[in-house]
Parts: structure tokens; C-alpha cells; sequence
């Protein structure tokens, strides 16, 4: 049986993680120089929605991101820069800590992390502009939308393990 997320990481890296997901939701929201509040409103939604409904590998992340999301978002964004390009800059640099942890996971673990997070900042970056989900992503967002900084995983079938 795999062992959890939780029991993969230690606490510090499992709140790494956590926080990652506000990170996120700054980085994509605020990419174009205006934190858009239809992109935080979403982010947090959807953080509530994968609290209840996640892949078995991503048990607790979303639970616990839940709980303190909005808090939290407005905590690092009180932190942050004010000017976009500085802010994601030093939130890209954050992020970045999260290439050693994922490796760390499982391969299959570690690829249904990633996804969820390259797939959360794309939900938060349609969330908001273009018409009929046309043009919604800004040229400032697509800059950020893959999370570069983070090393790609790739995923991995059964077989491989």
C-alpha cells in the first residue's frame, strides 16, 4: 500500500506544499499587475472543491489548504511586492523549493502534485476575462500558467514502478 503525502514528507515540507497553492493563485492572479478578485474568488473555490474531491495520492493536501487558503493568501500577498514583476519573481523563487520535495514523492505521487498544481493555475487563470473562456488567459499569465519553475514530471504507468 502507498503511503500518503503526509507520511512521504515531513511537516515542513508537507506545509510547503500547502502554501504553494496560494502562492499559486498570487502568482496567476496578479501576473497582469492587477490581482483580479474573480481569480482569488475562484482559487479559493476550487481549493474547496478538491478538499472533497482529489486523486487518493493527493489525500490531506487540499484539506488542509482549505482551512487556512484565504487566510494565507492574504498573509503572503501583504508580504509581497506590489509591483507584479517583482512579486512573481520572488514567488516563482518560493516555488522553486518545491522541486526537491517532489522528488522526494513517489513517481506517481510526485506526477499527481504536479499536475494538480499546473492544473490549478490554469483553472485561476481562465477564471477571469475573454469572452466565452476566449482570450482569457493574459500574455502575462501564459508566461507563468506551466509554472516554469518547476522541473516537469512526467507520468509514470504501473509498468514502470
Amino acid at each position: 500500500m502507498r503511503q500518503t503525502l503526509q507520511e512521504q514528507l515531513s511537516e515542513t515540507e508537507f506545509s510547503t506544499l500547502v502554501d504553494a497553492l496560494p502562492r499559486i493563485a498570487i502568482l496567476i492572479a496578479g501576473a497582469d499587475g492587477k490581482i483580479d478578485e474573480e481569480e482569488t474568488d475562484w482559487a479559493e473555490k476550487l481549493t474547496h472543491i478538491r478538499s472533497y474531491n482529489h486523486p487518493p495520492s493527493l489525500e490531506g493536501l487540499y484539506e488542509v489548504a482549505n482551512e487556512s487558503f484565504s487566510g494565507q493568501m492574504h498573509a503572503f500577498l501583504a508580504s509581497y511586492p506590489k509591483q507584479a514583476g517583482d512579486r512573481n519573481r520572488m514567488i516563482s523563487g518560493e516555488l522553486e523549493a518545491l522541486n526537491p520535495i517532489l522528488a522526494k514523492l513517489d513517481p506517481t505521487t510526485a506526477y499527481a502534485v504536479y499536475d494538480s498544481l499546473t492544473s490549478f493555475a490554469r483553472h485561476i487563470a481562465r477564471s477571469s476575462g475573454g469572452f466565452l473562456g476566449f482570450g482569457a488567459i493574459s500574455k502575462q499569465e501564459e508566461e507563468w500558467i506551466g509554472l516554469p519553475m518547476l522541473t516537469p514530471i512526467e507520468i509514470v504507468s504501473e509498468e514502470e514502478e
